[in-house]
């Protein structure tokens, strides 16, 4: 029962819950991600290059037979892959850059003296009188 116990308190544990729900939503975001590369970036772009789709192209290191399938260096697939990380890399930068901007706003915001009230004001006025 001891171990049973340690591994609800691992699995309870906030760092934990968060971090398989990062994981869920980075699977769900490079699903988007691949279809945004696949169904609206790649067609228009082997449109432009002559209507070539990225994962059609290989060399072919042996042909078929009838009893062997051809062996091929797929080098489209793998231009695709690196096309779609190239993407997610890209968002993840954008998503962190903004993060980060927001961050630094709110610092400046908590940073900056709040602005005195009409009362305040009246107040320093009055001091200032007196002293003089």
């Amino acid at each position: 029962m001891k171990f049973i116990d340690e591994f609800k308190a691992f699995a309870i544990r906030g760092n934990v819950v968060d971090m398989a729900v990062g994981i869920i939503i980075g699977a769900a975001f490079g699903k988007i991600v691949s279809s945004l590369v696949n169904d609206v970036i790649m067609p228009p772009l082997g449109f432009l290059i002559g209507g070539i789709n990225f994962t059609d192209l290989k060399f072919v290191l042996k042909a078929a037979t009838e009893t062997t399938p051809a062996v091929t260096l797929n080098y489209g697939n793998f231009l695709q892959v690196c096309f779609d990380f190239f993407i997610v890399a890209l968002a993840v930068f954008l998503v962190i850059k903004a993060i980060i901007a927001a961050k630094k706003k709110q610092e400046e915001a908590d940073a900056a003296p709040p602005a005195m009230s009409k009362e305040e004001i009246l107040l320093t006025e009055i001091r200032d009188l007196l002293k003089k």
